[in-house]
């Protein structure tokens, strides 16, 4: 650059100002000097031009800024998932609402003992409730008690109470199957002593029925007697009405003890599917009227009940994968979808196949009152841990799985041209667009599976236009 030497204004030269022009010699000195710095300020807006700085030169030769969004290409299995909130419930749930037998001047029904509480397993044979004096206890089975069983009394339900008594060690004897005979008769009493109560009669007569028979037996052996001891024409006669007698109040005698004996009172037992059972709550209180259920109790298998929506019904079926997780225990299982139903449930509706009776009546069975939709149950393939009954739980049901791994991309990556193809658009590393045709397969959670259609190329990583970047928005 020209160097510019400043002078004394007494050692450099001016030249003179032309005559009548009315400059004098230093404001023409001042002129230079000015033009002098114009120069100065040209030469260094040129010199920033030209000279940058090494960050500056590579920032210039990165490639533009991209304008679309992008998403990687995947390589993995992909599954096509349902997910809904169920709740872990058992295969029963029994509402505990006492009827007890009585006549219209009966008492009101008293809560006299409570000997289990909320949470506790309860077993076989056991009493979990006291009515005015009288026990309510749980036996195994699935016939709902619907009717007091007395001696004589044949039926599937007698058959499962003559089981159940056997299962618990008391034998019946001789009695046929679902017969209430003489052996059942022995077992239902032993019974009744093994849990420290005596049982209700058959009958209300006090034994009166039998006493009668018995004295109506007496009787014809009298008749016998005086007619054998008897001469004349018409001894033998009256020898054989007596005689005839005699057997009919023997008939009658073995017919009143056939019907005199213990019964089991439909209000006295709950029949359950499965044990040890649980005790999920405790309405009632000791001292307090029995005006309704006093304590629901669940039995059989832990399973998870969900609703399913109208959209959601069409993705799933009986036998699909189904993913239990527990958020508050952290606890995960797998299960089978083992029942969905084909109605939608109104709220409040409920369904389910479980107890009914008098000690014990069927309650919600999905064990979500309010809920609407249809039902489904997940059967897991493992026994659930007890602690779990009664929680909220999510369900994530595999609706579709590909088979093995395979390319995936985000469906908005998806377009659809006039022609009828599906392509994908890869975006190169040096910003360059590439359409690839593609056949699309499983779709779940927002992603698709890809195939590359003839000659076309996709590969694992590569970047997919999934949209394009607008004004303040995006990275």
């Amino acid at each position: 650059m020209e160097r510019i030497e400043v002078l004394e204004e007494s050692d450099r030269e001016v030249p003179e100002a032309a005559p009548g022009s009315g400059v004098s010699r230093r404001g023409r000195w001042a002129a230079i000097v000015a033009g002098a710095a114009a120069l100065l300020a040209v030469g260094g807006m040129l010199a920033a031009t030209v000279i940058k700085s090494p960050a500056q030169a590579a920032a210039e030769a990165r490639p533009p800024e991209r304008t679309v969004l992008t998403s990687p290409v995947e390589y993995r299995v992909l599954t096509s998932s349902v997910i809904v909130r169920g709740q872990v419930v058992a295969g029963q749930s029994v509402d505990v609402a006492p009827q007890m037998s009585g006549g219209a001047d009966a008492a009101t029904p008293v809560v006299t003992k409570l000997p289990v509480k909320q949470g506790a397993n309860v077993k076989a044979g056991q009493v979990v409730l006291e009515v005015s004096g009288r026990p309510v206890f749980v036996l195994p089975g699935k016939v709902p008690m619907y009717r007091d069983l007395k001696p004589g009394a044949k039926g599937s339900d007698v058959r499962q109470l003559q089981r159940a008594l056997r299962d618990l060690g008391h034998g019946t004897g001789s009695d046929a199957d679902g017969t209430f005979g003489a052996g059942t008769k022995t077992a239902l009493n032993s019974f009744y002593a093994a849990i420290g109560y005596d049982p209700l009669p058959a009958l209300d007569d006090g034994g009166e029925g039998v006493k009668a028979a018995q004295q109506a037996v007496t009787q014809a052996k009298r008749a016998v007697a005086e007619a054998e001891a008897a001469d004349g024409a018409d001894a033998e006669r009256n020898l054989g009405y007596a005689r005839e007698d005699l057997h009919r109040a023997r008939a009658d005698l073995a017919e009143a003890k056939a019907a005199a004996g213990p019964r089991l009172p439909a209000g006295e037992v709950v029949f359950l599917q499965g044990f040890p059972a649980r005790v999920d709550s405790v309405a009632g209180r000791v001292g307090g009227p029995v005006d309704g259920t006093v304590m629901t109790v669940s039995a059989g298998r832990l399973q998870v009940r969900a609703y399913l929506q109208e959209h959601q019904k069409g993705l799933v079926h009986k036998g699909q994968r189904v993913r239990i997780y527990s958020e508050v225990t952290g606890a995960e299982a797998r299960a089978t979808v083992g029942y969905l139903a084909e109605s939608f449930t109104a709220p409040g509706g409920g369904e389910g196949d479980g107890q009914s009776g008098s000690a014990g009546e069927q309650s919600g069975a999905s064990g979500q009152q309010g809920q609407s939709g249809y039902l489904l149950r997940a059967d897991p393939d493992r026994p659930l841990d007890p602690k779990l009954a009664g929680q909220d739980v999510r369900l994530t049901i595999e609706a579709a799985r590909t088979d093995g791994k395979a390319l995936v991309v985000p469906i908005t990556a998806l377009t659809a041209g006039a022609d009828g193809r599906t392509t994908v658009t890869v975006v190169e590393a040096d910003g360059r667009q590439r359409r690839v045709e593609v056949r699309t397969g499983t779709a779940g959670d927002g992603f698709v599976a890809v195939e590359p259609v003839g000659s076309a190329r996709l590969a694992e990583n590569e970047q997919v236009v999934t949209g394009v970047k607008r004004e303040g928005i995006g990275p």
